[in-house]
């Protein structure tokens, strides 16, 4: 459990992915706790396997797959840090055979709504060998789109406690 310590990565130069969502604060950290939404929202997986049943508590996993079958390969994201009362996550993703990612995601109320902050980076294996500003600009584009389905999740969930 090694790759599960706290992380001493530098998020100075990362670049945050902001998204808006109508959905409250609470609904986008209700889809972000449950384990078994991550594929529906996470650019990249193709499915959840399995949930630790405290997830996201410290030190929890989930364990997905990746890719476009035929090309899946199973692996495992951790909770490093999580905050529920700030609504803040930091999450260690595992993509063999790239290496491990960090991710934070917080969760902040504004006027009308909720924003979303996801800042990721390489934090071990073969995608740390990629210059920081090279990476931090694919990460841009697939985060946005991961924050997007966050917040549609969010929102579809807001609609149908409404009716």
């Amino acid at each position: 459990m090694g790759d599960e310590a706290a992380p001493t990565h530098d998020w100075s130069g990362t670049a945050p992915v902001r998204w808006t969502t109508t959905a409250p604060r609470e609904r986008v950290w209700s889809v972000i706790e449950d384990g078994w939404t991550y594929a529906a929202w996470v650019v990249g997986a193709s499915r959840v396997r399995s949930v630790d049943e405290s997830w996201p508590a410290e030190g929890t996993q989930l364990h997905h797959s990746v890719g476009v079958w035929p090309l899946v390969r199973d692996d495992r994201t951790s909770v490093v840090e999580v905050d529920p009362a700030q609504m803040r996550i930091v999450l260690r993703a595992r993509v063999r055979p790239f290496g491990t990612q960090l991710v934070e995601i917080e969760v902040s109320s504004q006027p009308g709504g909720t924003m979303v902050t996801m800042r990721e980076d390489a934090s071990g294996g073969l995608a740390a060998l990629v210059p920081r500003p090279v990476r931090q600009a694919g990460l841009i584009i697939r985060n946005r789109e991961a924050l997007r389905r966050l917040c549609l999740l969010a929102e579809r969930e807001t609609h149908v406690e409404e009716v």
